[in-house]
């Protein structure tokens, strides 16, 4: 139901995200803006330390620890619920020994053959996303007879495996993966559609704050930040479709349209 619909604050501790790549790359600044997105409504802080943008290349190891390990640290001590953007099975378990409570991969486990394992060792929340390859080529991979019936599938696949890991799937939570290998027009019939995917019985998020994709429907696209309020509609509908979050750069504009979906909602299901 939208009342249970949770915004997941995006921080990226990278100099080249695409929308606010350097903004956060400081360790002390990237603290800073976790209480923040906290205070400004966000239910957990997504903490990453190497982009996926379109065409990215990959950090070692060894950055990535560097970027992510001190903030998770940090936060958690401030109380803060918060979760690693990583396809790094290293990575999840240092973050999940820091604090963190939950590892956001958007390989879904794919990218590297211990990430399943790991998880479920740690026993923490999982959120596997629809992935068909790595940054620098997924724009490739964007062809689909029927997009909704194939990440479906995909996304079925990809929770038999990691089941099958040992990962519980009570802990599985599936993202569409709106921009990854799905352009512009490859989005939106996952958007309208959700209820296909959220009937495989596993809470969905939705990332879509600032996409390319939305930018392509807009006539006064000037870039990402721009994209913010057409970010805060798509959080109103993915409520009132039942997401179980979204993720978002905007907490505060985000929290407010889950306010405005649940109450709308509940007029609905109520009226006589």
């Amino acid at each position: 139901m939208v009342d249970q619909c949770l915004v997941m604050g995006i921080l990226n501790v990278t100099p080249d995200s695409f929308s606010d790549g350097g903004r956060w790359d400081d360790t002390d600044a990237a603290i800073r803006r976790g209480i923040a997105l906290a205070a400004e409504g966000a239910d957990i802080v997504d903490v990453g330390g190497e982009s996926t943008r379109p065409g990215a290349e990959r950090v070692s190891a060894a950055e990535e620890h560097g970027r992510v390990i001190p903030v998770v640290t940090a936060l958690a001590r401030e109380g803060v619920t918060t979760s690693v953007d990583t396809m790094r099975a290293s990575t999840a378990r240092a973050a999940v020994e820091a604090g963190a409570v939950m590892v956001n991969d958007v390989s879904g486990g794919q990218a590297d053959p211990d990430m399943a394992a790991t998880v479920a060792d740690l026993g923490v929340e999982f959120i596997a996303m629809h992935w068909r390859g790595h940054s620098r080529e997924m724009d490739a991979h964007d062809h689909y007879d029927n997009v909704v019936t194939e990440v479906r599938e995909e996304l079925r696949a990809q929770v038999d495996a990691l089941v099958a890991a040992g990962v519980a799937a009570e802990r599985i939570i599936l993202d569409p993966g709106l921009g990854f290998a799905k352009v512009h027009e490859s989005n939106w019939p996952l958007l309208a559609q959700l209820e296909h995917l959220t009937s495989l019985g596993h809470r969905v998020l939705l990332g879509a704050s600032r996409k390319r994709f939305l930018g392509a429907v807009m006539d006064h696209d000037a870039g990402p930040e721009s994209r913010d309020h057409a970010t805060t509609a798509v959080t109103a509908l993915a409520a009132v479709a039942g997401a179980w979050a979204v993720r978002v750069h905007d907490a505060r504009a985000a929290k407010d349209a889950v306010a405005v979906a649940s109450a709308w909602q509940h007029a609905r299901t109520s009226a006589p």
